[in-house]
């Protein structure tokens, strides 16, 4: 745990120049108010402070005023600034004005209800995320354009694999700022790559997926490219998954493992999956949060569809990987990298939790080719359907009581936020439409 003096050392050992406060917004959306060093103290004395109605989902604007209170354990230097001055950041919580956290924060939303699994005796829950991205190639200006990287494919090496450097500087960078990486390769689709990093607490592992996109983004400007984090951002190929692993450990004991239980699944495990598999319909609509991310949850492209559990079937919504003791855990492939992840992982926990609590009980696991499935095979087995589009996940997690109580205010904010999205997106003219219907 780092101090304030740590804090103050390290940024006079390492020259700082300015610090970045960041925060994250309803959206997942990562800000920041860069301050110069010489106001470190006033930070460090969370005072430093923002508007809460510029910020999405945040306060409304006669009662905006809102302060950051960094977590000096989340210190990190931006490796890829090397001009204008040495910069780090602090990543915060958010507070109210009479020193109380912000309910609506992501983060703390996320801390809390972790902080809840003590009083349960489930110790606290380790996640590990596999980060799925495409890369794009620019113009001679450096404008976006639609041509991908390369036309490689999964495990492809150089020189077809020509988002190699590009990633292996993305990778180095993460190192520097302090990640441990477990793998990189290139993915199925074209352009399309995936950085593993090792599985931490919850909230750090949030803290890491936004740098993780952050720094990905700012590398790939390097190299001129554009990294996009998009669930499906070309129609014909795999979308971008944000596959989330879980475990609950005491200590360094896996609660999840026990090896003389069918498939070496604890009572808690199993309990902890009967949550995921009851309400994955409901927290699809904030681990798929966008209108582009039922584009990528279709048959045939590698995504899961049907709310189910598996050993090594890979068409279910849930699967337990290979290794048991330390290595049990549960992966969600569902979830996709527009999510915020403070918010995805606060509602997978949320699930989980209704499953311990209540001592919910999972249907048999399915190790068949679901999609191949009927429909009378499916029911029989008692498999059902994710949502298909956003409104109709909206609609569930608005009826879900359980994800409403453990994330309070922030769902009902979350839900207004969308349905703004929605309205935006059906008063607007896609070029499919232009296509298909300009000549009628």
């Amino acid at each position: 745990m780092k101090t304030v003096d740590d804090i103050r050392k390290l940024a006079k050992d390492e020259e700082i120049d300015y610090l970045r406060m960041t925060f994250s917004d309803l959206n997942g959306v990562l800000k920041n108010v860069e301050i110069p060093v010489s106001l470190l103290d006033t930070a460090l004395n969370n005072k430093i402070k923002i508007d809460g109605s510029s910020i999405t989902g945040f306060l409304p604007i006669q009662n905006s005023d809102m302060y950051l209170h960094p977590d000096l354990d989340t210190w990190t230097i931006y490796p890829w600034i090397t001009t204008g001055g040495n910069t780090a950041s602090l990543i915060c919580d958010v507070y109210n004005r009479d020193g109380t956290p912000f309910a609506g924060d992501p983060r703390f939303a996320l801390k809390q209800l972790d902080a809840s699994l003590s009083d349960l005796g489930c110790g606290h829950l380790n996640v590990g995320a596999e980060m799925e991205y495409f890369l794009f190639k620019t113009d001679e200006d450096g404008h976006l354009t639609t041509e991908l990287n390369d036309q490689a494919s999964y495990f492809d090496v150089y020189p077809s694999d020509a988002s190699e450097a590009c990633r292996r500087d993305t990778v180095n960078t993460l190192k520097k700022m302090g990640f441990s990486i477990e793998a990189n390769h290139h993915e199925v689709a074209p352009g399309q790559c995936e950085i593993d990093f090792r599985f931490d607490d919850a909230v750090h592992t949030a803290d890491r997926i936004q740098l993780l996109k952050l720094t990905t983004k700012a590398i790939a400007v390097k190299h001129g490219l554009r990294a996009t984090f998009m669930p499906k951002p070309l129609a014909g190929m795999n979308g971008s998954g944000m596959h989330l692993n879980t475990s609950l450990f005491d200590g360094d004991r896996n609660l999840f493992d026990d090896p003389k239980a069918d498939h070496g699944l604890s009572a808690l495990a199993t309990n902890y999956l009967a949550g995921i598999l009851t309400h994955a319909r409901a927290f699809t609509a904030i681990t798929n949060p966008t209108i582009n991310s039922y584009k990528r949850l279709v048959p045939g492209y590698e995504a899961p569809t049907y709310v189910a559990w598996a050993i090594a079937n890979r068409t279910a919504l849930v699967r337990v990987p290979d290794g048991r003791g330390p290595t049990t855990r549960f992966e969600l492939r569902s979830g996709d990298p527009s999510a915020n992840p403070y918010l995805a992982i606060a509602s997978v926990l949320s699930a989980g939790l209704d499953g311990i609590k209540n001592k919910l009980t999972p249907p048999k696991n399915v190790e068949d080719n679901i999609y191949n499935m009927s429909a009378e095979q499916r029911t029989a087995q008692q498999i059902i359907q994710l949502p298909g589009s956003l409104p109709k996940a909206l609609t569930t997690l608005k009826s879900d009581q359980i994800l409403a109580q453990t994330l309070g205010i922030i769902v009902p904010k979350y839900l207004e936020i969308k349905h703004k999205e929605l309205a935006s997106f059906q008063m607007s003219v896609t070029d499919w439409e232009k296509e298909t219907y300009f000549n009628v």
